[in-house]
């Protein structure tokens, strides 16, 4: 246990832990999006089946690490002469999910929604539905958390104990970013817009990993985000008062 309670220890377990939520911001907007077309006496619910999964997952991915590494490079099958291994199929397909899922909410934002699909209070998915779109998502997120931990800690116990922290403060927060986004309709049609980016650059990682690398392309998005954002809070005050709003604070449907 002494080895846990170095200063070292200690420093890598504070790095992680705001590594893996600035990391997560992009988890918490698509879940938030997903969570909004519930119905209101299940948000709660999927709040917590998301939270409980997320923690599961990302845990025994840790305890897999070795594993999940060793896999690296290996192919599963090739198309074209291209080897895709386990971490590339996830991402790619990942990638894809999170394209078409954002894609299909700026249709229905812009568009409008099929009239058939929407309930008396505008709410469009079951509690399942919403599980299994949040659990397929988180799991491609879980790649991204797990190699960050992996090379920012050495030991595995830092790691989940940091994994854990960041998922409690990301559900701690969810339901108010949850409210903000819904509240705001540009804040959520930049919110997709940047999860079309972040699925495309999945794609790209998982077709060429050691390319995406080098562009280190998701640094220009979370800057293109941050910038966007930046632009949104000047213009609009009421963007302010994020922090001011509880999780009761839902709009009136």
């Amino acid at each position: 246990m002494e080895h846990l309670l170095t200063s070292e220890s200690i420093i890598s377990f504070l790095i992680l832990v705001v590594l893996e939520v600035v990391l997560g911001i992009d988890n918490v907007i698509f879940v938030s999006i997903i969570i909004n077309r519930l119905k209101q006496k299940d948000e709660k619910r999927a709040r917590r089946v998301w939270m409980i999964t997320g923690i599961i997952s990302r845990s025994l991915l840790l305890m897999a690490l070795g594993w999940l590494l060793s896999q690296k490079g290996k192919s599963i099958f090739e198309i074209g002469g291209k080897g895709f291994d386990l971490a590339s199929i996830v991402m790619i397909v990942g990638g894809l999910f999170l394209i078409y899922k954002s894609v299909k909410e700026i249709h229905g934002k812009l568009e409008g929604e099929d009239p058939n699909a929407i309930d008396k209070g505008g709410r469009t998915l079951t509690l399942g539905q919403a599980i299994a779109q949040i659990m397929l998502i988180d799991a491609v997120f879980s790649f991204d958390s797990v190699i960050t931990a992996g090379g920012t800690a050495k030991y595995v116990e830092i790691m989940i104990a940091a994994v854990v922290i960041a998922m409690v403060i990301m559900f701690v927060f969810s339901p108010r970013i949850s409210a903000f986004i819904h509240k705001h309709p540009t804040l959520k049609m930049l919110a997709l817009s940047f999860l079309v980016m972040i699925g495309l650059s999945l794609v790209i990682e998982g077709w060429d990993a050691h390319g995406a690398e080098q562009l280190r392309l998701k640094n220009y998005i979370y800057f293109g985000m941050a910038f966007s954002f930046r632009i949104v809070a000047a213009t609009t005050p009421a963007v302010s008062d994020l922090n001011l709003l509880s999780p009761n604070d839902m709009p009136v449907k």
